[in-house]
């Protein structure tokens, strides 16, 4: 998972704000009857969102009335959230409604909705693009949670919480949290410095190696026009270099099967230098995530078999 920064500062749309508070009243008595669930708009985004998650994590749902798979996403996470009973808070966001929001997404290169972000201690982090069923958007919140755990990121609050009584882990070593908490403000050359310094350490970390991809992973991604990308990726699909910038994009948008499958797709289809340009990306792109990760290991045989 990846963050960025997210902050928004707008007008008041009153318009916007009387659709909110009416849905909130139409809501179904499961969900209406429980703080878990929230509506929140352009205005209230950051008080809502943004300072809340500071105490505890608030996982975003943007949708839209005309978007069916948004209809289809939106009871589960409601349904989950009501079952957290306050470790975690769900906040809605009409998107046509929402102009301001609207745009910050797209400046991410968020492309569609339903999108679902989770904001931690103020950074948010895309979980998911696009509609799946309860049981596989329960596995992915048990594993965000359990990630952020592990990372340090939890808000000390939801932290406790979420272990139901479990006894807490010993505190991590320092210049672990300080390369966490550099990538997380965005700090990427402080990041770097400190995982460089925990594989010089220990040069198996396969933690501090997925950190140290994940920031080099947020610098090419700094410098991409998402648009622009995508475009060129479309216009000439055996440019490796175009079709692995859309890969960065996809993964940091949580796509990780897409990325997979974009590059994959290349080795298939070139050859010479643009094949192994679109090989050893792909191998870049395996190091951002856990080397156990069940994607990893089925896009590396889809990788052998392309190849072979």
């Amino acid at each position: 998972m990846t963050s960025s920064d997210f902050s928004l500062h707008g007008a008041v749309d009153l318009g916007a704000r009387q659709a909110a508070a009416k849905r909130a009243q139409e809501r179904p008595a499961a969900a209406s009857g429980s703080s878990s669930v929230i509506d929140v708009t352009d205005a209230t985004f950051n008080a809502e969102v943004i300072d809340r998650s500071r105490s505890v994590p608030v996982l975003v749902d943007f949708w839209a009335d005309w978007c069916q798979p948004c209809k289809q996403l939106g009871p589960i996470l409601e349904k989950l959230a009501n079952e957290a009973a306050g470790r975690w808070m769900l906040a809605k966001v009409d998107v046509d409604a929402n102009p301001g929001l609207a745009q910050q997404l797209s400046r991410m290169g968020v492309q569609g909705i339903p999108f679902v972000a989770a904001v931690v201690a103020g950074q948010m982090l895309p979980v998911l693009n696009g509609a799946a069923p309860e049981p596989q958007v329960r596995q992915m919140l048990d594993q965000l949670f359990d990630a952020l755990r592990e990372q340090g990121l939890m808000p000390e609050g939801a932290a406790d919480e979420a272990t139901d009584g479990e006894p807490q882990q010993p505190p991590e070593d320092p210049v672990r949290l300080e390369a966490e908490a550099a990538l997380q403000r965005g700090d990427l050359d402080t990041a770097a410095k400190a995982f460089g310094e925990l594989l010089k350490a220990q040069p198996g970390d396969t933690h501090a190696k997925s950190g140290l991809a994940l920031v080099e992973l947020q610098r090419r991604v700094e410098a991409i026009d998402p648009q622009q990308a995508r475009k060129d990726a479309a216009d000439r699909p055996a440019d490796a270099a175009a079709q692995a910038r859309v890969a960065d994009l996809d993964l940091v948008e949580g796509r990780v099967d897409e990325a997979f499958d974009r590059l994959i797709g290349t080795v298939k289809r070139t050859s010479g230098d643009d094949r192994d340009t679109a090989r050893k990306h792909l191998l870049e792109l395996f190091e951002v995530l856990p080397p156990d990760d069940p994607r990893v290991a089925k896009a590396r045989r889809r990788l052998a078999s392309a190849l072979f």
